[in-house]
């Protein structure tokens, strides 16, 4: 499953602070009906994520169980910009 949609990014400063660009709401139902085939861990899903020229392996966590500095720091990214993304999910 790939799929590549756009967002703001956004800073969580918690106790281990990281940035985060929200998957919109269509593309977490065609995450979620994939989950039951690769979720592990707490729901986690691993996929490999891209961002204009950079791309890593991450994992996508849900919301209410709770980034990169090397990608910001290789596209030029802040806070508040608008990125678009893309993701493999292995099934």
């Amino acid at each position: 499953m790939n799929l590549e949609f756009s967002g703001e990014m956004w800073f969580w400063k918690g106790p281990a602070p990281w940035h985060f660009i929200t998957v919109p709401e269509q593309e977490c139902g065609e995450l979620e009906a994939t989950s039951a085939l690769v979720a592990h861990g707490w729901g986690m899903i691993p996929v490999t994520a891209q961002i204009e020229g950079t791309g890593w392996k991450t994992s996508l966590f849900p919301k209410d169980r709770a980034g990169e500095g090397v990608v910001r720091n290789a596209e030029g990214l802040e806070v508040g910009d608008i990125v678009t993304v893309r993701l493999a999910v292995d099934v």
